[in-house]
């Protein structure tokens, strides 16, 4: 992953990502990309604080690494 996507805080999360997106992931005990991709998008859009421009961030992150959402299963 580019270092220049950091966010100054070094953490995974990429910079540009809002104070109230990292608290709505702080808040839902997210704090890697890894238990990110756990969540299915819809689940995720959801939480307050995120929104489209939060999910275009993380997706891109993730896509970095291999990683995307976890698929919703329908019954």
């Amino acid at each position: 992953m580019s270092r220049k996507k950091l966010s100054q805080d070094h953490s995974e999360f990429p910079a540009g990502l809002s104070a109230p997106a990292r608290r709505a992931l702080a808040g839902a005990g997210i704090s890697s990309l890894e238990q990110l991709a756990k969540w299915n998008e819809l689940d995720f859009a959801k939480l307050h604080g995120i929104g489209p421009k939060a999910v275009k961030l993380l997706k891109r992150a993730m896509a970095e690494r291999g990683l995307s959402f976890a698929k919703v299963h329908r019954e």
